[in-house]
């Protein structure tokens, strides 16, 4: 007779690169493996809602494909064949090559290089604890928030907005730049209740009609990179009918008559012509942010993948500061909390062994460093040996043929720390088996919310699968690389950081799970001032001089506007080429990882692109039919979705599916640039011009 499996109900935190960090609930069976997960509804931001994906998530973590020994190459570069080695063996050639590079080449020769395949601090950013050690090449992290951050700090002064919850009291919750139902389902659980409870009507603003504005009451598609045109006229609408609260403008923002000044010009006409919206939707808009005051803006990484975001990202986030929005319970903006939790991370990072005038290399620009792209390279040597963990630049970077050209550098050493064969573990000449997030500790935070979270080991790893903090310890010890958090647990490490930081000890973490740690409601409204000197908003930013993190002015700096305003520096259509390409969100997907998963492969289905019926049309193209997509970057071959919900000349494909899924193994990011946005650089994957055929 079969007994029935012991379950327990254990809690964690999704890992994953999402503002959501999701506080669950796991089914434990017998101490061994996982059953179901579920949101944990004592964690009132996740409020006992997950994505789809994750909560399907024992098709991944017991996925019969998982990394399971240490295996060193025996073939050709990315061919795919390796022999099973030890972890000892593994190790020693490992630093056995390192050192040797390094005595040649020296120390900056060596790139760790990683992302956040995994969000907890041990395990994503212990990596720079050897780097810094030894002096390795740094890591400019430009993939992600760059041009996002630097917008939204621009007009704040600081990375944090509103309690995210108050979109449940909003009268209006405008949810622009982001799919929240594709990448942050727990915005549209908040934004549902509050039109549920209060009647709150639900904007949404994107580049095509996805899920998400298939739910809002406004839906507006508007072109690529044309945000801050639409933002400058729904201000322009505010000022011309009352609807702009001058008192608040007068106490909290630095110029407020001369924004109305320069807005005079920008009227619904203007920005119609631009934008592709109506007038009439323009003027919808503008109407029901300024009359309904409780209006939340929730504002998201779409501005980070265009070539003006950080413009476009200040034009958005001003359109509260002219209604006073601010001043009001579910009013205001929101894009990330990342600016509030102020670590002390020295021991985790090794920052008190960091050495000034170590190289930084942009993340984005893998490509060109391995490449030998001189100014890529910061004028110095090559890049002769990587050490990845926690992305898959073969698959995710951009400018891909220039990646894959890097990795497969006969003179280059690379050791790629992975779940899966990845496409980029697939290049490397050692791979070594990580564990997967209920498989080991670590400490996480919210982005999009305002929770400090422990998430402990679960169960145990299957094979020999081991850390990033193992891994990083061990190498460290072979390679004479010296720092106390080398000797120390990942749960040392996180009480030290705890106590450090002013957040309790780890004890008490574990107790309740998570610590809610969100500023007062004066502070989080910015009424006892924004993160200015001046205590302004800021409608007029010095942007060479936002506190966001940056490695120097990049790209054309010495143009941003002044003041909020449409800046085209994007990749308009041309004759050539006569389509605009985003490279939006999957549901079933984030960034390369679940593409390894049946269920996300199975609801997906193919790499398609997204045309409006009248361009395939004139194209000649079907649903169905094969195409081609191509730029001076590259071609990619995908299969035509015929789509009304875009606006004609924007095609989109959602990724990202591994190169490998398409023919001739080129990948969507065959067509993305690695060219700096200003002022402090970024990736612009939403910023493409291309030209279409049928196959």
């Amino acid at each position: 007779m079969n007994q029935m499996p012991r379950v327990e109900i254990r809690p964690s935190v999704c890992p994953h690169d999402c503002p959501s960090a999701c506080s669950l609930e796991v089914e434990v069976l017998d101490g061994r493996s996982i059953g179901r997960v579920r949101g944990s509804k004592r964690q009132s931001y996740t409020d006992g809602v997950i994505c789809a994906k994750v909560a399907r998530y024992a098709e991944r973590i017991h996925h019969p494909d998982r990394l399971l020994h240490p295996l060193k190459r025996v073939g050709p570069k990315g061919a795919g064949q390796f022999e099973r080695i030890s972890w000892d063996k593994a190790l020693d050639e490992i630093a056995r090559r390192f050192l040797a590079i390094e005595a040649e080449h020296g120390p900056e020769a060596v790139w760790p290089y990683y992302y956040a395949g995994t969000m907890g601090l041990v395990m994503r950013d212990g990596i720079n604890r050897l780097r810094h050690a030894k002096r390795y090449s740094g890591q400019y992290s430009t993939i992600c928030t760059t041009t996002a951050w630097t917008g939204f700090i621009a007009g704040t002064g600081r990375l944090a907005g509103v309690d995210p919850r108050e979109m449940a009291k909003s009268d209006c919750v405008v949810i622009w730049g982001t799919n929240a139902v594709h990448t942050q389902v727990n915005v549209m659980n908040h934004a549902i209740k509050a039109r549920k409870e209060r009647g709150a009507k639900i904007v949404a603003i994107d580049i095509y009609r996805n899920a998400t504005l298939q739910q809002a009451d406004l839906a507006l598609v508007l072109k690529p990179g044309t945000d801050a045109a639409l933002a400058c006229a729904v201000m322009h609408v505010l000022f011309r009918d009352g609807h702009a609260d001058r008192d608040y403008l007068a106490a909290h923002t630095d110029c407020p008559d001369e924004l109305e000044a320069h807005l005079a010009t920008r009227t619904p006409e203007w920005a119609a012509a631009i934008t592709g919206l109506s007038v009439a939707e323009i003027e919808e808009f503008a109407t029901l942010v300024g009359t309904r005051k409780r209006s939340f803006f929730r504002l998201g990484y779409g501005f980070a993948r265009q070539r003006n975001g950080a413009v476009s990202m200040h034009a958005a986030l001003s359109v509260p500061a002219v209604t006073g929005a601010w001043q009001y319970e579910g009013g205001g903006a929101f894009h990330s909390n990342s600016g509030i939790y102020k670590w002390r991370k020295s021991l985790i990072e090794g920052l008190d062994t960091m050495e000034r005038g170590v190289r930084q290399l942009d993340q984005s620009q893998i490509g060109r460093v391995l490449t030998g792209d001189a100014p890529a390279l910061r004028d110095g040597g090559p890049v002769k040996a990587l050490f990845i963990q926690n992305t898959n630049p073969v698959s995710v970077a951009p400018e891909q043929e220039l990646v894959k050209q890097g990795f497969a550098r006969e003179d280059l050493f690379t050791v790629v720390h992975e779940q899966f064969m990845t496409e980029t573990a697939a290049m490397a000449d050692i791979v070594l088996p990580a564990t997967q997030f209920m498989e080991h500790d670590d400490l996480y935070q919210g982005g999009g919310h305002q929770h400090i979270m422990w998430g402990g080991k679960l169960i145990e790893p299957p094979g020999e699968c081991r850390s990033n903090h193992e891994v990083v310890s061990a190498l460290a010890q072979r390679l004479g690389a010296e720092h106390r958090g080398f000797a120390m647990t990942p749960r040392e490490i996180v009480d030290w950081t705890l106590r450090e930081s002013g957040r309790g000890t780890l004890d008490e973490l574990i107790a309740n799970d998570f610590l809610d740690v969100q500023p007062d409601f004066e502070t989080a409204h910015y009424l006892k001032g924004f993160g200015h000197r001046d205590g302004k908003f800021h409608f007029k930013p010095d942007w060479p001089k936002v506190p966001n993190a940056n490695d120097g002015l990049v790209g054309p700096y010495d143009r941003l506007p002044a003041l909020p305003d449409q800046w085209d520096v994007i990749e308009l259509a041309d004759d050539e080429h006569p389509f605009r390409l985003a490279t939006s969100p999957a549901r079933s997907f984030l960034n390369s990882t679940f593409n390894e998963t049946p269920g996300s492969l199975k609801k997906e289905g193919q790499p398609t692109l997204m045309l409006h019926p009248d361009d395939a049309a004139g194209l000649g193209i079907a649903a169905g039919d094969e195409v081609v997509v191509g730029n001076r970057r590259g071609t990619v071959h995908l299969t035509a979705a015929i789509f009304a919900g875009l606006v004609r000349g924007v095609v989109i494909a959602e990724s990202i599916w591994p190169n490998a899924a398409h023919q001739h193994g080129r990948g969507i990011n065959t067509l993305t640039g690695a060219d700096s946005p200003a002022p402090f650089g970024g990736a612009a994957f939403h910023d493409n011009k291309v030209w279409i055929r049928k196959a």
